[in-house]
């Protein structure tokens, strides 16, 4: 039977035959998922655009099977909801991962791995700490002082680590005295890790420990088997964003596909804007 199912009570007091019920009820559908789009706001990568985005909550039963879809699909995540940008007469934010199995870093990446030898990468639960949130608030006067993110509470803080439908962890680095120097938020996809947000010690910019914990999440998913690292959007027009692109080859979700991204594109792109391997977040 299509869409139904039958099943038998069987009275307790009385286990004839005749005594059977039939009962049949009818399979709940999955439930429609709605789509809503956001006010226009000022871009925060390009200046002079406008933002948009489109927005849909993740809950239920099917949580972790929608926001594996909707991640192939060019989506990210914050809080129990996942976004992507709608924005009018432009697309310069471009869905972009790393396949892992092709990947192999170049003289830059290969250095930041030497310089970063002795920081070690740990796994634990997506739960708030006020360790966590310390360097969180260093981070975020240090680098985005005039943002939003830089007048979260601690409580603020918690509901964007904790708050989440899906299977999530927080990967900590710290240095050979035990001293947390950063930390990237990370879910965990059906075909990859997701990097939601990192953050670090200000003033270790020459370690650059922001590409470092990228190079952390790509070994990290090869042990586990995992094909991908989402990195959340490449903008070559901004200089925090732009990084994204080299860690070569990288996919790029174009036209509904993902494809490699060329070599001829990462030159034009790097003619649009500076570079730099330093990320402010991962978003």
């Amino acid at each position: 039977m299509t869409g139904r199912a039958r099943f038998w009570i069987m009275h307790t007091a009385n286990t004839d035959a005749d005594d059977r019920q039939q009962v049949t009820y009818s399979k709940p559908g999955r439930r429609p998922q709605f789509f809503y789009t956001t006010a226009p706001l000022p871009c925060p990568y390009v200046a002079g655009r406008t933002e948009r985005k489109v927005v849909t909550e993740i809950a239920g039963a099917d949580a972790e099977a929608l926001h594996d879809r909707l991640s192939r699909a060019g989506f990210r995540r914050s809080h129990n909801i996942a976004y992507a940008p709608v924005c009018p007469s432009c697309n310069a934010c471009v869905p972009i991962r790393i396949p892992v199995a092709r990947f192999h870093p170049g003289r830059t990446l290969r250095r930041i791995a030497r310089d970063n030898a002795l920081v070690e990468g740990f796994e634990v639960p997506a739960r708030a700490t006020a360790e966590q949130f310390q360097l969180f608030q260093r981070y975020q006067n240090n680098r985005h002082g005039d943002g939003d993110m830089a007048g979260m509470s601690f409580y603020d803080y918690r509901a964007m680590v904790e708050d989440t439908p899906i299977e999530t962890m927080m990967v900590e680095f710290r240095d050979p005295d035990d001293r947390l120097i950063g930390a990237c938020l990370t879910d965990r996809l059906g075909d990859g890790l997701s990097a939601v947000y990192s953050y670090f010690v200000p003033g270790l910019e020459k370690r650059s420990l922001g590409t470092y914990a990228i190079l952390w999440l790509i070994e990290r998913a090869r042990e586990l088997g995992l094909p991908h690292v989402y990195l959340g959007y490449w903008v070559p027009e901004s200089r925090k964003m732009a990084y994204k692109a080299r860690f070569t080859p990288t996919e790029i979700l174009a036209r509904g596909a993902w494809r490699t991204l060329t070599d001829a594109e990462l030159d034009e792109a790097g003619e649009a804007a500076p570079v730099v391997l330093v990320p402010e977040s991962t978003g």
